[in-house]
């Protein structure tokens, strides 16, 4: 009887960067879309009329530390 045992090598896998670039651009921009409404939709530079926006993300403004009143 044969005591070989064959154990399976594993090596690192290669990143597709390819294929991940079009997310990461993408959740990128989703980011710098939260960002923007949680820490600029109000006053001036408003794009939505009203204060919806404002009152909607208003603790997570407070939570992220930007001012509003």
């Amino acid at each position: 009887m044969s005591n070989t045992t064959l154990a399976p090598t594993y090596g690192p896998l290669p990143i597709p960067v390819k294929e991940l670039l079009p997310w990461a651009i993408f959740a990128g921009l989703l980011c710098l879309l939260a960002i923007y409404f949680v820490g600029a939709e109000e006053g001036a530079t408003s794009m939505i009329s009203g204060m919806y926006v404002h009152e909607w993300v208003h603790d997570g403004r407070h939570l992220l530390g930007f001012p509003c009143h």
